[in-house]
């Protein structure tokens, strides 16, 4: 029996036409990017037309893209940079970050002489912007505000111009994590009022381990990590050159077909939510599903039964692939921090469902008479 993949928020299956446009920096075309002769030439064009690439589908300059090796990284080196380099001595971020973020900002805060703030979460999962404007407000402090795009637990969104132009109101730096939205979304970032975003090929069909650093143009921040002169000084190390040409093709293709592809995948979400209400009393969902949210995901609750003790187990036997957030931490075995800041009781099971253009409706239908049988 074939594999039901309804776990794309963690990541996705390489798109074919991707992998064609890397396999001849894994095979001949091998030199490094630093070398002067013509091995190391070619390898140095193909990261500038990638950088170039990157840069028109995201409405930004060439200059403001570096590459690195994912959103963990990027977001590391920037909330970094923040303290040691723009002068930032107040962090405002929220409880339902990613770790990537979370997990950094209460390092720098124990580390460094930094105050953390949370932004309060409202009942839907948004974020309570009145109590983000009066944190900035209140403090007079240099403060780089930390907010994810869209989060990848319950798919809720922010408006990014209402938040950035918030933070230049109040000059606050504008850090959003938008792994989950780079690639999903149109972004015209030389339009929109935030100093860096993240972004990780692997979330639309591009290779795992390279991502990239939008750094708004007027901000100078020293490198993350230091030993060469790669990537303009901002990451040493030799660059993964198929990667990047891979992130930028899966881009292209992301940008390409994003009217036709979402639509089709909001289409999916919304008859698995109708489907799953018709046939299964009690389902619940976490979030704004049909509000402003991701149209890749839907975050479920189940009535908590001896029967949703093992529910992913089982959907796993049945060759079902689902998470109960974020894949990062499903290994672990507390639950999760998003839906514990959303207040939701203990007594429901929740199972994360996120999809993308492969999905088809019949997959659906599977899912949701298993998950019927099963409970």
């Amino acid at each position: 029996m074939d594999r039901i993949y309804f776990d794309n928020a963690a990541s996705t299956p390489l798109d074919p036409v991707v992998l064609e446009s890397m396999m001849p920096f894994l095979s001949e075309q091998f030199g490094n990017p630093s070398s002067i002769y013509s091995y190391g030439r070619e390898t140095r064009m193909a990261i500038e037309q990638a950088r170039k690439s990157v840069a028109k589908n995201l409405g930004a300059r060439p200059a403001e893209i570096f590459f690195t090796s994912g959103g963990t990284e990027s977001s590391n080196t920037i909330l970094r940079a923040a303290i040691e380099n723009l002068g930032c001595t107040h962090i405002i971020s929220s409880p339902i970050e990613h770790h990537a973020t979370l997990h950094t900002v209460q390092h720098l805060a124990k580390k460094e002489d930094v105050q953390l703030s949370f932004v309060s979460i409202l009942p839907n999962g948004h974020i309570d912007i009145a109590h983000l404007e009066s944190l900035l407000t209140n403090n007079t402090a240099k403060t780089i505000v930390s907010i994810m795009h869209a989060n990848n637990e319950i798919g809720n969104m922010i408006d990014l111009f209402e938040v950035g132009s918030i933070c230049k109101k109040h000059n606050a730096y504008f850090h959003s994590d938008t792994v989950q939205t780079v690639g999903h979304f149109a972004f015209d970032l030389s339009h929109t009022p935030v100093d860096f975003i993240t972004g990780a090929s692997h979330k639309f069909h591009g290779p795992k381990g390279i991502g990239i650093l939008y750094i708004n143009e007027n901000i100078k921040i020293d490198p993350f990590i230091h030993g060469g002169a790669q990537e303009r000084n901002m990451r040493a190390g030799t660059e993964n050159v198929y990667g990047i040409v891979g992130f930028a093709k899966a881009l292209e293709i992301a940008t390409t077909s994003y009217e036709k592809d979402s639509k089709y995948i909001q289409s999916v979400k919304k008859y698995m939510y109708d489907l799953l209400i018709e046939k299964i009393p009690g389902t619940s969902f976490n979030g704004d599903p049909f509000g402003n949210s991701l149209y890749t995901l839907l975050s479920v609750n189940f009535p908590k039964s001896e029967k949703t003790e093992m529910i992913l187990f089982n959907l796993d036997i049945h060759h079902i692939c689902a998470s109960g957030g974020s894949a990062c931490s499903s290994g672990a075995q507390q639950g999760s921090h998003v839906i514990q800041a959303l207040n939701k009781e203990s007594q429901l099971a929740t199972i994360r469902f996120s999809f993308s253009k492969h999905n088809t409706m019949a997959e659906v239908e599977t899912v949701v008479e298993t998950l019927a049988s099963l409970l």
